[in-house]
């Protein structure tokens, strides 16, 4: 994977950060009648797959995986659990979502253009799917506004 490691690092932990957050978002809005708790399963299957792939490539490379810290794993659970005792209606949902989405879809951004010339174009393209996959469910997420 020469020229590109950076990336595909990145990608797994904001992909990993991403599924641990909805997966505890999931289980606060477990018994409650929220239309969006599908969207919120699909995305954890969607970030799960990019874990998955990002995972393999360092593995194959040799490499580990760097997990997310511990401390910023109970800060973000802390947030969502707050933040769904304050308001679960499916807008207030969609918008803290919505939000999470464009910090990774900024931070991917930044990645990129730091990395575009070191990275090959195999990873390249994987980043910018990424990144395009975080545009698209910003979009698809409006519709619970």
């Amino acid at each position: 994977m020469n020229g590109g490691t950076e990336l595909i690092k990145h990608i797994y932990k904001d992909a990993e950060m991403a599924s641990h957050t909805l997966q505890k978002l999931e289980k606060d809005l477990k018994g409650k009648d929220n239309k969006i708790k599908d969207k919120i399963e699909e995305l954890i299957k969607k970030y799960e797959d990019f874990i998955h792939t990002t995972k393999q490539r360092l593995t194959e490379n040799k490499l580990e995986p760097e997990e997310v810290g511990f401390l910023s794993k109970i800060g973000a659970d802390m947030g969502i659990h707050k933040e769904v005792k304050e308001d679960n209606s499916d807008s207030s949902i969609a918008d803290m979502l919505i939000k999470g989405l464009e910090m990774g879809s900024h931070d991917i951004e930044k990645k990129i253009k730091e990395e575009k010339e070191k990275a090959n174009k195999e990873v390249l393209k994987f980043a910018y799917s990424f990144l395009k996959f975080q545009q698209n469910e910003i979009e698809e997420l409006k519709q619970f506004l």
